[in-house]
């Protein structure tokens, strides 16, 4: 079945995407990024800001300009911390945790530098990339006439039992990518006209992510990221985050432990750390914002959980 964009559903993108992946490899896709994308002429970056430079949450909550506009003035929360150098010490910051990794809540203590796979079964610190696409399925705020501009990462921390996206999250079905196929990517999607970068299962490659942000930035990436999770987070990573994504894209699956250990793998504190997450990225962008056009630039979005065949979200 062929979907047009204008109709694309999410489960036709995925079906379409792993055909992408599967048939021609992320190398081919990577290729493809270079032709498709024009020569990198950015105008020359502003001076460095020190840190304290960085836009606080009520300037940016004043940025109602569109990403296209003539005057420039919307700025992705990443851009400032690139320049002062703060962005590339956090990446570096994170990338050492994964020495015993402790990105997400299990906390699994693997050495994922040496090439250990923890609970969320990535190998090491090798980044595995499923497909990436101008995305018309998702929520209609990120999607606009451009799509969202959406990268599909391999595994996942909570391994829900009902998983639409099973050979991805479960199965790791993918293709390895250095750094800068990452960042090639993300640069690929916004001259494709995406009006964002939207990164599916972020949490255990927080590291990768702010690596090839980093590195896009410099090369002139100015559209918002969207971290697209299943909510479950810890406080101490988030802090990393913070003036790094625009918007947040987080589930809310569970009220309730007992459900969430018996559908997601154990994580019987769901509710707890992600009410506690979620509040943490609020803190950092506030309520949704988007711009003239209707296009989010900044702010949460939260979807709940409907659970598939009325099983409720939580226990009687």
């Amino acid at each position: 079945m062929n979907c047009c964009p204008e109709k694309l559903t999410r489960r036709c993108f995925l079906e379409q995407a792993a055909r992408l992946s599967f048939q021609v490899g992320l190398s081919a896709l990577l290729a493809g990024c270079a032709r498709l994308q024009p020569p990198a002429t950015p105008s020359p970056l502003a001076p460095s800001p020190t840190p304290s430079a960085v836009p606080t949450r009520d300037q940016a909550a004043a940025q109602d300009a569109t990403p296209d506009r003539a005057d420039g003035a919307f700025e992705p929360a990443y851009v400032a911390l690139h320049r002062s150098g703060e962005l590339a010490r956090r990446a570096e910051a994170l990338w050492a945790v994964m020495e015993r990794c402790r990105l997400c809540p299990r906390q699994c203590g693997v050495n994922r530098l040496d090439g250990m796979s923890g609970f969320c079964r990535t190998p090491g610190a090798i980044l595995m990339i499923s497909g990436a696409h101008a995305h018309f399925g998702e929520e209609r705020p990120l999607v606009g006439e451009g799509g969202s501009g959406t990268i599909f990462l391999t595994h996942c921390n909570l391994r829900c039992v009902f998983c639409q996206n099973w050979t991805i999250s479960h199965l790791g079905r993918g293709s390895e990518a250095t750094v800068d196929d990452f960042a090639a990517i993300m640069l690929w999607l916004q001259a494709e006209g995406c009006h964002n970068i939207n990164v599916v299962t972020p949490t255990h490659y927080s590291p990768h992510i702010l690596k090839a942000l980093d590195v896009a930035a410099g090369k002139g990436l100015r559209i918002p990221v969207v971290y697209n999770t299943s909510g479950w987070e810890r406080l101490e990573i988030l802090a990393f985050l913070d003036g790094v994504v625009d918007i947040y894209l987080p589930d809310f699956k569970y009220w309730d432990g007992a459900m969430a250990a018996k559908y997601s793998a154990g994580a019987e504190n769901y509710p707890e750390v992600t009410g506690a997450a979620i509040l943490e990225m609020h803190r950092q962008v506030g309520v949704a914002k988007p711009n003239r056009k209707g296009i989010m630039e900044r702010g949460l979005m939260i979807r709940h959980l409907v659970m598939p065949n009325d099983v409720p979200a939580r226990s009687r």
